[in-house]
């Protein structure tokens, strides 16, 4: 362990109380978990069939690839700053 101290908050996510224990702030702890009962409501609405298990995993994976997604896009335009500062020295 890093030593960090823990920050164990509550929260409810698609009407189920849970305690997230984090090195986060409770503010961000509470962020996450509020996009995540966004996310679950959402994917309701459009889809009322499903069961709680299979909406918790259409939500974990719509948010992994907006996350890939962005992390993908995050590279590029590193990548393309480091490029554009490597080509300045070069002047």
């Amino acid at each position: 362990m890093t030593g960090q101290p823990k920050t164990r908050v509550s929260v409810r996510i698609y009407g189920q109380d849970y305690t997230i224990v984090g090195a986060e702030s409770p503010a961000h702890i509470r962020l996450v978990a509020a996009f995540v009962d966004d996310k679950m409501h959402e994917f309701s609405e459009k889809n009322p069939l499903l069961d709680v298990p299979k909406l918790a995993v259409l939500t974990a994976v719509n948010i992994a690839s907006e996350y890939l997604k962005l992390k993908e896009q995050y590279q590029r335009l590193a990548e393309q700053l480091k490029q554009e500062k490597d080509g300045k020295q070069d002047d």
